[in-house]
């Protein structure tokens, strides 16, 4: 009895091993970018809205809010911070700025970019360091 078991269970173990599966590992899932590029075709496909309320329905995860000197301050990675400060940093032609020329964007002319750049984790704006912690906007212009 214990023969024919062992003659039995040698001639199945090898039919297991080359048996071929019909269906294929799922592929993986695509690598989400977290980068995001509005170009300047997308900000003439949005005539009635501001630069703020274009990059909030263009980049997920973004807010505004108002800072309570009265202007829009975008929030990349959240409300809230350790530091206290709130704006992401922006970098217009690669020059930093604090804040946008009179502290929010609607002072640049939207007709005049090329693209913005929305940089969200920490190794895209690890370049930038501390300054680049609440998130990292950069607008190339036009020329």
């Amino acid at each position: 009895m214990l023969k024919l078991v062992t003659a039995v269970w040698l001639a199945w173990l090898p039919a297991c091993a080359l048996h071929k599966r019909d269906s294929a590992p799922p592929p993986p899932p695509p690598a989400q970018s977290s980068i995001t590029t509005i170009t300047a075709e997308d900000i003439e496909h949005a005539p009635g809205l501001s630069l703020e309320q274009l990059l909030v329905t263009r980049v997920p995860g973004l807010s505004l809010s108002r800072a309570p000197d009265g202007h829009l301050v975008i929030h990349v990675r959240g409300p809230t911070t350790l530091l206290g400060d709130q704006e992401p940093l922006f970098i217009i032609n690669d020059l930093p700025v604090d804040n946008p020329v009179g502290g929010n964007l609607s002072s640049i002319n939207p007709r005049d970019i090329e693209s913005i750049q929305v940089l969200r984790d920490a190794a895209s704006m690890a370049m930038y360091g501390l300054r680049g912690a609440n998130g990292v906007i950069i607008i190339k212009m036009k020329g």
